[in-house]
């Protein structure tokens, strides 16, 4: 089996499994972290939702150090934290003070979006104006933050400083690429549920960087979804409990992660599959070989520089072995 020489990585939304609650939801987010690292995975993210009943990933920085607490050396970050919904000082504390705990263990993923609905967004928020404008200087102020001290003004993040986290900039859109490529920062496209844009927006980050003291070339990243399994078939089987995911954000209904169904077309119309199955497009489902075959098309299209696997499987087993598979074939196992 050839080898596609790319690191890997795991983003975890958290979900509620049907028959969970919150308890067991965590507990299995930080048993599929231990796994993974076990297996070689380059860093494990943990995403930003609110008022979702079915997700718990609501206080990132505190699912993010509970995980740095259970494993020893994978890299654990946020992806991401919405940045619109928190003081930029406030989060360079809590990271600064992770950062002391488990050095260089840390990454900070960062967004523009809010992660939940408007009216959510406005109790969030730490101010009436639109902070979702401020992004790019809410940016510039953490890589302050987290910069040399004689490089800072009056306000400082204790501890924070020196600490040099490295930040991600993450988009569904093109507009972040402009910005991550203008502060020559690792840019990480949301392809596992906004695919639409991530061709024009790799070619924006990377025809338009600009070499920064964090780094001297681009690094894409695309965050993708991952159904593996023994054979197509189970795989294909297996994938249904991530069309399911789909379809609950397609009606806004608040049901948790759902096993996998024989017939699809028992629960959706023709309206919401389509809806939902363009959401879920950048998919590789399937055996070993089919992945590979996937991965090595993306690979000599995109030439990305690491991808990030989501997989909405509701059997965990099954998912560690999603992940195992998707690894074998990164490593040419």
């Amino acid at each position: 089996m050839s080898t596609i020489h790319i690191p890997v990585s795991v983003l975890n939304l958290a979900p509620i499994r049907e028959g969970q609650g919150p308890k067991q939801a965590i507990d299995a987010m930080v048993d599929l972290a231990q796994a993974v690292e076990k297996m070689g995975y380059q860093r494990y993210w943990i995403a930003e939702h609110h008022n979702t009943p079915t997700l718990v990933s609501s206080a990132t920085s505190l699912l993010i150090k509970h995980t740095l607490e259970h494993t020893d050396h994978i890299r654990v970050g946020s992806g991401g934290i919405m940045l619109p919904n928190h003081s930029p000082l406030v989060v360079a504390e809590q990271f600064g003070t992770m950062a002391a705990i488990y050095p260089d263990r840390l990454d900070l993923g960062l967004g523009r979006a809010p992660g939940t609905d408007m009216m959510t967004a406005n109790a969030l928020r730490r101010s009436k104006n639109d902070s979702v404008y401020t992004f790019p200087d809410d940016v510039q102020s953490l890589l302050i933050y987290f910069g040399p001290k004689e490089q800072q003004g009056f306000v400082k993040a204790y501890p924070g400083v020196d600490t040099n986290i490295p930040i991600y900039i993450l988009g569904s859109s093109t507009d972040s690429a402009y910005l991550a490529a203008r502060l020559g920062l690792p840019y990480v496209f949301a392809s596992h549920f906004a695919p639409r844009y991530m061709d024009e927006a790799i070619s924006i980050y990377r025809s338009r960087f600009q070499p920064s003291a964090y780094l001297d070339k681009p690094h894409m990243m695309v965050c993708l979804n991952v159904i593996a399994a023994e054979s197509d078939d189970e795989a294909n089987l297996l994938s249904t409990t991530m069309q399911q995911f789909f379809l609950n954000v397609v009606r806004g209904s608040q049901t948790p992660l759902q096993p996998p169904v024989e017939n699809l077309d028992a629960i959706w119309n023709s309206a919401e599959k389509e809806m939902a199955s363009s959401m879920s497009r950048l998919t590789f489902i399937g055996s070993k070989e089919t992945i590979l075959h996937q991965m090595t098309s993306f690979q000599e299209k995109y030439n990305v520089d690491e991808m990030m696997a989501v997989s909405y499987i509701y059997d965990p087993d099954k998912q560690k072995r999603s992940y195992e598979i998707f690894k074998e074939v990164v490593d040419g196992r």
